[in-house]
């Protein structure tokens, strides 16, 4: 029985397009400016991704400073940004429901992602970390958005890849398909959703 929602919430990095490389490269960037010893592939894989920038600088008890030049050198690395292979299709074909884009990335970073690869059409709107107070793992983001949409969360379904994107959608009350990752439904990769969505 495949399911129909009132509407999907996605998530950016990691679902829609692969902007690990770009995060890095600005994290590090606003290091070598402060004379912070620059973090590795590893680490910031292992402890950082999939967080809030300024929840990670808290973790690391550094200024938010060091994030506001973080986000400003991330506009320098979108040549390193991805799109996924079967983000375009799966958009396309999944075009009958209301589609809204949930990010912890800066606003004008998310837009100028989304444009880049011209899939921003997709979206009835964007909300990101400057129009809530609290980021996802809090579930504020996803409740905003079924709140502007008018639908009851519990119809809603939200596509993630990080604990924290599950914590958020679980909290709101939403079904949670995590691509690689547990959350209500398990898909390898955003296509999967095509498996559990009518369309």
């Amino acid at each position: 029985m495949k399911l129909k929602p009132d509407a999907i919430l996605f998530d950016l990095d990691g679902v829609l397009v692969d902007s690990f490389d770009a995060w890095l490269a600005a994290l590090n960037d606003a290091f070598k400016i402060f004379n912070y010893t620059e973090i590795t592939k590893e680490e910031f894989l292992k402890k950082y991704w999939g967080y809030d920038l300024f929840d990670n600088l808290k973790k690391m008890n550094l200024s938010f400073e060091v994030g506001r030049i973080c986000n400003n050198q991330y506009k320098k690395h979108l040549d390193k940004v991805k799109i996924h292979p079967d983000t375009k299709i799966t958009l396309n074909k999944l075009n009958m429901y209301r589609k809204v884009l949930i990010t912890n990335t800066p606003k004008d970073s998310a837009i100028q992602v989304l444009k880049k690869f011209n899939i921003d059409k997709y979206f009835e709107f964007v909300l990101t970390s400057n129009d809530v107070t609290m980021s996802k793992p809090d579930p504020e983001i996803v409740l905003k958005s079924c709140n502007l949409l008018d639908v009851n969360p519990a119809e809603v379904m939200l596509i993630g890849d990080t604990k924290s994107d599950v914590k958020a959608g679980k909290a709101a009350g939403c079904k949670v398909v995590g691509i690689n990752i547990d959350g209500d439904y398990i898909v390898n990769n955003l296509a999967g959703l095509l498996k559990l969505i009518v369309h």
